[in-house]
């Protein structure tokens, strides 16, 4: 595998420290709103990461993926909703998983929140740590931490030291790109804000805490072996999550750090406080397919902008459907010999995947490699040149694209979930059928308007019609 690792700003060979489980942590949604799409193609990103290292390279995981369920944000909302901060959070972190679901991300080994106990303590743990190493100080009840005690600060987002003033802080758990300043470890307990005393007073922890803390409570001794996030990450939160950990255990945090480009709407990064959103939810609402969405998210390479726009869907709804059409005619194929040219196309078609996905995710390269597939069975199938056996080679392929990809299992599942009862659905088709052999062609018209109308398309073929979604 070749991945582009932030630190170094080069492609560089990955493999896992231990040479078979990768030990990796992502962050997770802010759980004080609903994901957006432009929050699911970082999460998309990751997930096909995941699917690379574990199906095609064949190492195992321990991938952590943390929700932040307490910062100035979800405070703020939950304050703001009349609900205390565990009921508004839960909300969020259930509609995540079901659009996670939606999507087809694969489940991750761990899933923690950062105000369970466990995560807690290990972030005071973390706190006294760096204390005792002498990166902190106090102030007005909180502690922060002193980034001229760090020589290395600023190595991830290659900061100009010249730049970072002396003695200047921030408390807020969010702040400016450029302003690199020292920044809390444990907030100082405030009216009406939920408060912990586990050794460093009565507070919380600050977001960039949270994350350095459960990485290595989860993952074990640094360095772990990947770290992953939106671009928007790197500076603060990622650069300060590099500072604790570091400062706190001696040692290098992680070996290659992954991150994900913006999704734009109209040119604009899309963003809950900008309010340009959509969630996953809005797009199945309208009608559009999780494959359609899925593939879209996934057809720009990780490192540049996505641009989301309805006809980009439309065009992605259309890829799927093509890539599905073509497996439903191979899966129609009956009797023949078989090819040779065939068995070798598609084991060609596999090493051409195979070697676009581990050259650091060329997802788009991959995509063309599929595409080419698609077309050449096509053609195969006109010409006669496909049977039986021809035929299952070729599933074969399209399933090993899929251990990556995750687009035709979802639209597999979402056939088998028409929006029409599938008994309704057959028994339509009977009653065309007999119609049509009865000269009732009025009758045979309407029921294909009818199902068309609800998203039902009927094909005819010599050996009988089939349906599908449109």
């Amino acid at each position: 595998m070749r991945l582009f690792n932030t630190l170094s700003r080069r492609e560089e060979d990955f493999a896992p420290a231990d040479g078979k489980t990768v030990r990796m942590y992502t962050c997770g949604l802010t759980v004080y709103a609903r994901g957006h799409i432009g929050n699911f193609r970082t999460f998309v990103s990751q997930d096909l990461l995941r699917r690379v290292l574990r199906h095609i390279d064949g190492y195992a995981m321990c991938h952590v993926m943390n929700f932040t369920d307490v910062d100035d944000k979800t405070i703020h909302a939950a304050r703001d909703a009349g609900v205390p901060l565990r009921e508004y959070t839960d909300r969020f972190i259930a509609a995540f998983r079901e659009d996670a679901a939606a999507l087809g991300l694969e489940d991750v080994e761990e899933r923690p929140r950062a105000t369970d106990d466990a995560n807690m303590r290990a972030m005071v743990a973390m706190v006294q740590a760096l204390d005792k190493n002498g990166h902190t100080y106090f102030s007005d009840g909180s502690i922060y931490f002193k980034i001229s005690t760090l020589p290395g600060y600023g190595k991830l987002a290659h900061l100009d030291h010249e730049g970072i003033q002396p003695g200047a802080r921030v408390d807020s758990d969010t702040y400016s790109k450029q302003d690199a300043r020292d920044f809390v470890l444990w907030k100082a307990t405030k009216p009406g804000e939920p408060t912990w005393n586990l050794g460093c007073g009565p507070g919380r922890p600050g977001w960039h805490l949270e994350c350095s803390a459960m990485a290595l409570r989860l993952l074990g001794e640094p360095p772990i072996d990947l770290h992953g996030g939106g671009i928007d990450l790197i500076f603060p939160h990622h650069e300060n999550e590099i500072a604790q950990a570091e400062g706190a255990t001696g040692k290098p945090f992680s070996r290659f750090w992954m991150h994900t480009e913006f999704l734009n709407l109209d040119n604009e990064k899309m963003s809950k406080s900008i309010g340009n959103v959509f969630t996953v939810r809005d797009i199945l609402g309208k009608g559009y397919r999780a494959s359609a969405l899925r593939f879209l998210l996934l057809s720009v390479h990780y490192r540049k902008q996505l641009m989301f726009n309805w006809d980009l869907l439309e065009q992605a709804d259309a890829a799927v459907t093509r890539i599905a059409d073509c497996l439903g005619r191979a899966g129609r194929v009956t009797g023949g010999v078989p090819h040779a040219a065939m068995a070798e196309r598609t084991a060609k078609a596999r090493a051409d995947f195979r070697e676009m996905v581990t050259s650091d995710l060329n997802i788009p390269g991959a995509m063309g490699v599929v595409f080419d597939l698609v077309r050449d069975v096509n053609s195969a199938i006109d010409r006669g040149e496909c049977g039986v056996a021809d035929a299952a080679h070729v599933r074969e392929a399209f399933d090993y694209f899929d251990l990556v990809l995750g687009v035709l299992a979802l639209r597999r599942a979402e056939d088998e979930r028409p929006p029409v009862p599938v008994e309704d659905i057959e028994r339509l088709i009977a009653e065309r059928k007999d119609a049509r052999a009865t000269r009732r062609f009025a009758r045979a018209d309407e029921i294909r308007r009818e199902l068309d109308e609800k998203g039902i398309v009927l094909e005819d073929s010599p050996s009988g019609t089939r349906w599908k979604r449109k």
